[in-house]
């Protein structure tokens, strides 16, 4: 079982042979596996890897396979296991077509195609529909035995239809709304076998030893496709996102997720409650905005229906139709967008031909209340929720419709929420994070150790993250903004000071808030990552302009309105003078985040890079080249004895401390939680734990700390000692007084002196 994982981003020019090449500075660092990007053949040049075109190959984009056992190699000489990202739900649709073999076989022979079984293709109108036709009147051309349309290339006289580019009436499964990613079925044994054929092979010669899963919310059977991959014992992860208070399902064979609960639970740790009705007030104030989330979430759910997955929805309520044939289509329709809209996490598990579990009925019920609020009476909601659930019978038909339902659940929410609602709403970004909740504004420390006790019980080897690829902004911007919580009154004078300064005309108000937030937290950045950051931005929000209809003239306002307040000597030296003022606040946050997360129960992953600070943005200005140099001679110096001189040098000194800890005593780290409570004046400013003989202590909350005279007479009780505090080298006695605990650093990890 891993210790500790270090996420790689491969791509052409950072691939097998560069990860291998940092095999030394990982194990210095004391991770115990290296978790890389997806490893198959992926389209030529695919700078995420997610977009495979053939299983059978291992990318030849990354080196090929003889470079990818090299590289386990220089790994394994080190110490280090690996772990891949799996991606089964979804293939590649290249350009050109005949990149992807098994596609093109079965665009060429339609259903009669041995591979046809592989793609979710609804095959009524005997073909598959291409959306890849631009301007009007622009056409295909035959060329010999095949048909080009610029970059693209297709079988002559095949089976597939080419439409225009925005056509709603796709009738294949897409990863969310991405045409050019195909639904596999991995429920079918022998898609499975032959789309995992090469990680299954490397698992066997001990290779790889851990599997990330991508998406497993797209598959129609999560629960089968993980017992499938359990015959082939690994360290299997799944990236499933949590809603508020679920869990994942008890029956299902893997370690736990990605992390992205644990992300949500410790940033919550650093963020003050009472800055939330000065922050939600002045949100308000200042974009005009709802002060409730949930009216911004169910807009952007519905917009999600009606402009984004038309497609979907549209097969949904065909097969619906089909089910219960007589009843209007529209209403069929409106009955299905609302449930959507209502359910209130991504999906619920329902397997046709069992009883429902629990956790789906309490779902369903959920969302079948809500949705009856918002729709005319009537008793149709009533017929299809049981078709939801599976319940009144089992045939082809109803079983479709029970697998479908829940498949399009999780891209409702992923794309309405996720990449539209969190864009829309901006009272504070931090908490705008895949899997996080806007809502949800802090986490006291007694919902933290509940988190620890029941994942040590129930899923001590699950993944724990501060940032991943996905992340809307990385670890230590958040951290920054977190110090906002504290700081509402002299946070709103700034920024109403800014705002005055730098007037945005037309930029709408909630983008613009988001700006200076954006600012603030990645400061400094550049004007062209600000420019690339708010064309992601604004394009994600979809209210005045999106990725499928832009508006330029809008867009280059708000580019321009960005370029205007970087291009302000005396503005941009406010922000410098703002950074500064908040730095000290960030760093205590920055660094406590991290040891939590390096030492609360689970698998730490380091995001590459992010044992510096991580100041980067959404994708992709999180795949930006990590300086590895620099970070080789900063640990080199720490191994040496010299002292940190910045937050870059203290949190890889705690990160490595950290993690050395754990590879050394595994024991400690596998087994429970025990939270410990500080004594005295400022004790609510101090979040403390024991594993194993180990004690955790990190500071929360610096400003209010600072606002209240500091630590006085609070002391941490800990029995008999000497203590010695593995960052700074120093020894303590029994119940070590906070102030010279945190003298040097704001964080501590204690052991107990031989």
């Amino acid at each position: 079982m891993p210790v500790a994982t270090y996420r790689l981003q491969l791509c052409r020019g950072f691939g097998f042979a560069e990860a291998g090449a940092l095999a030394g500075y990982l194990a210095a660092l004391g991770v115990s596996h290296v978790y890389l990007s997806p490893i198959l053949q992926a389209v030529p040049g695919s700078v995420h890897g997610y977009d495979v075109v053939d299983h059978d190959r291992i990318s030849a984009d990354l080196g090929g396979e003889e470079a990818f056992r090299a590289m386990a190699a220089k790994l394994r000489d080190h110490g280090l296991g690996i772990v891949v990202d799996l991606v089964p739900n979804h293939m590649a649709i290249p350009a050109p077509e005949d990149l992807n073999k098994a596609l093109w076989s079965v665009l060429r022979d339609g259903p009669d195609s041995p591979y046809a079984r592989w793609f979710d293709i609804d095959w009524t109108p005997g073909h598959v529909v291409l959306p890849v036709l631009g301007a009007a009147g622009d056409e295909a051309r035959p060329d010999g035995d095949v048909v080009r349309y610029h970059e693209h290339v297709f079988p002559r006289e095949g089976r597939y239809r080419l439409a225009y580019w925005r056509e709603p009436d796709l009738n294949y499964r897409r990863f969310f709304d991405i045409s050019t990613l195909i639904g596999l079925r991995v429920e079918d044994e022998e898609v499975f076998e032959r789309t995992h054929a090469v990680p299954l092979r490397l698992l066997r010669e001990g290779l790889v030893d851990g599997l990330r899963i991508d998406h497993p919310d797209g598959l129609a059977d999560p629960r089968g496709y993980l017992r499938r991959l359990a015959r082939h014992p690994a360290w299997v992860v799944v990236e499933k996102i949590l809603g508020p208070g679920e869990e994942l399902p008890a029956d299902w064979p893997c370690a736990g997720t990605t992390g992205y609960e644990a992300l949500g639970i410790v940033g919550g740790l650093f963020t003050d409650p009472a800055g939330e009705e000065p922050l939600t007030s002045l949100h308000t104030r200042v974009t005009g905005g709802p002060a409730d989330f949930a009216d911004v979430e169910r807009a952007a759910k519905r917009h999600a229906a009606d402009r984004i997955l038309v497609p979907e929805i549209r097969r949904l309520t065909a097969l619906l139709a089909r089910i219960l044939p007589g009843e209007d289509t529209a209403a069929l329709r409106q009955v299905l967008v609302e449930l959507l809209i209502a359910m209130p996490v991504y999906r619920a598990y329902v397997v046709p031909g069992e009883q429902p579990p629990t956790e789906a009925l309490e779902v369903v019920a959920l969302a079948a209340a809500e949705a009856r609020a918002a729709l005319p009476p009537g008793e149709l909601l009533d017929r299809v929720v049981p078709l939801v659930l599976g319940l009144g019978g089992s045939d082809p038909l109803r079983d479709e419709f029970t697998v479908r339902f829940h498949q399009i659940a999780a891209p409702m929410t992923a794309k309405g929420v996720e990449d539209t609602a969190f864009y829309r709403w901006s009272r504070l970004a931090a908490l705008n994070e895949v899997g996080g909740d806007p809502v949800r504004f802090a986490v006291p420390p007694e919902e933290f150790h509940d988190h620890c006790e029941r994942t040590s019980r129930d899923r001590p080897q699950t993944m724990t993250t501060l940032s991943t690829h996905d992340t809307k902004r990385q670890e230590d911007v958040r951290a920054r903004l977190a110090v906002l919580t504290e700081l509402p009154a002299e946070w709103a004078a700034t920024v109403g000071r800014w705002r005055s300064r730098a007037p945005a005309g037309v930029v709408e108000a909630d983008l613009d808030y988001l700006m200076w937030q954006t600012i603030v937290g990645a400061w400094p950045l550049t004007a062209d990552r600000l420019r690339e950051y708010l064309t992601k931005a604004m394009r994600e929000a979809k209210t005045r302009t999106s990725w499928v209809d832009q508006d330029p003239e809008y867009e280059r306002a708000v580019l321009a309105h960005a370029d205007a307040v970087l291009a302000d000597a005396e503005l941009t030296a406010e922000l410098d003078a703002f950074a500064a003022r908040i730095a000290p606040y960030a760093r205590v946050n920055s660094l406590g985040q991290k040891l939590v997360q390096l030492t609360m129960p689970g698998v730490p992953d380091i995001y590459q890079g992010c044992e510096l600070s991580g100041l980067s943005l959404v994708d992709p200005d999180n795949r930006r080249p990590v300086d590895y140099g620099r970070r080789r001679e900063l640990l080199a110096d720490l191994d040496a004895g010299t002292a940190p001189a910045d937050l870059d040098g203290e949190k890889l000194l705690v990160t490595s401390r950290a993690l050395r800890l754990r590879g050394l005593h595994p024991d400690w780290f596998s087994g429970g939680h025990e939270p410990l409570a500080a004594t005295g004046p400022a004790a609510e400013h101090v979040l403390a734990y024991r594993r194993g003989g180990a004690t955790i202590a990190v500071t929360r909350l610096p400003a209010g700390l600072e606002r209240r005279g500091g630590w006085g007479n609070t002391a941490l009780p800990l029995p008999r000692g000497p203590w010695r505090d593995l960052l700074t080298d120093r020894s303590y006695g029994s119940d070590p007084a906070m102030s010279g605990l945190f003298a040097a650093l704001p964080v501590a990890v204690l052991v107990e002196e031989q």
